[in-house]
């Protein structure tokens, strides 16, 4: 019997891992779609840059784009767990689908998606509240690095300077980012945790020029020195030549891998 559920939470509670692990352990098809949000007074949403849907679906490479499965192919799938993600900063008035904002319904019936529950971190005790952050007040700050490849210890000097305060009060930040190799790199942080997370994506592209694949950064927190951030990232990313030099190798030792036949 296929489910749909609405999960909602304040930046960096921890939607997505829960969202994974629950995927993970769920036997049928699995479907993720992430709304927008809406911001309030002094507490600015990020952007949906797709992030979260590029790294569930690099973990779970079957997932379904709810955005793009129509409702006749998800009713097909008997066993479907579709899990909607929903940056949310205050807890519903009223517990489960009546605490749904009118205009996520509006929303949702435009994709002719149907919550069965609808669970909120910090409110239901299914979920975990070990993250669970009350904000007075949040910028939003959200780069695409499309094409754009990093120099390895110049992004790990910008991630540990960007996460330890250099360039203003940062709460939240996730990214990911192209390493010279052809790898992408998940970058996660929140103020409640002791360390980020790092984690590389499954697939792995070739060494031949810029990827294609997504590139984006997502900061949330206060003061944020925007400016010195972008000049920051200009200085550590690869240009051409640069980048050339770290690929040809890496070409060189796919031929000789290659038997001779």
């Amino acid at each position: 019997m296929s489910q749909t559920w609405l999960i909602s939470g304040s930046p960096g509670c921890g939607k997505t891992s829960w969202i994974l692990k629950t995927m993970l352990s769920h036997p049928g098809a699995c479907g993720y779609l992430r709304l927008d949000g809406h911001s309030d007074i002094g507490l600015e949403q990020a952007s949906n840059s797709g992030i979260d849907q590029a790294f569930l679906k690099d973990q779970i490479p079957q997932l379904l784009d709810l955005s793009e499965t129509q409702h006749a192919s998800r009713s097909q799938q008997g066993d479907l767990l579709a899990l909607i993600e929903l940056p949310q900063f205050h807890s519903p008035q009223h517990a489960d689908l009546a605490g749904i904002d009118p205009r996520i319904k509006n929303q949702l019936e435009a994709l002719q998606l149907q919550p069965d529950r609808h669970l909120h971190f910090g409110r239901d005790h299914e979920l975990p509240s070990k993250d669970k952050l009350e904000f007075q007040k949040l910028e939003s700050l959200n780069l695409s690095l499309n094409r754009s490849v990093w120099d390895p210890p110049s992004l790990n000097t910008f991630w540990f300077e960007l996460v330890n305060g250099a360039y203003g009060d940062v709460y939240r930040a996730k990214a990911l980012m192209n390493l010279p190799d052809g790898r992408s790199m998940f970058f996660n942080w929140i103020v409640s945790q002791e360390s980020s997370q790092f984690l590389p994506l499954q697939e792995i592209s070739d060494p031949n020029g810029r990827p294609a694949s997504l590139s984006e950064l997502v900061v949330q927190g206060k003061h944020l020195d925007c400016l010195r951030i972008q000049s920051t990232i200009d200085l550590c990313l690869l240009n051409d030549a640069v980048l050339e030099m770290h690929q040809m190798p890496l070409r060189d030792q796919q031929k000789e891998a290659i038997p001779s036949s």
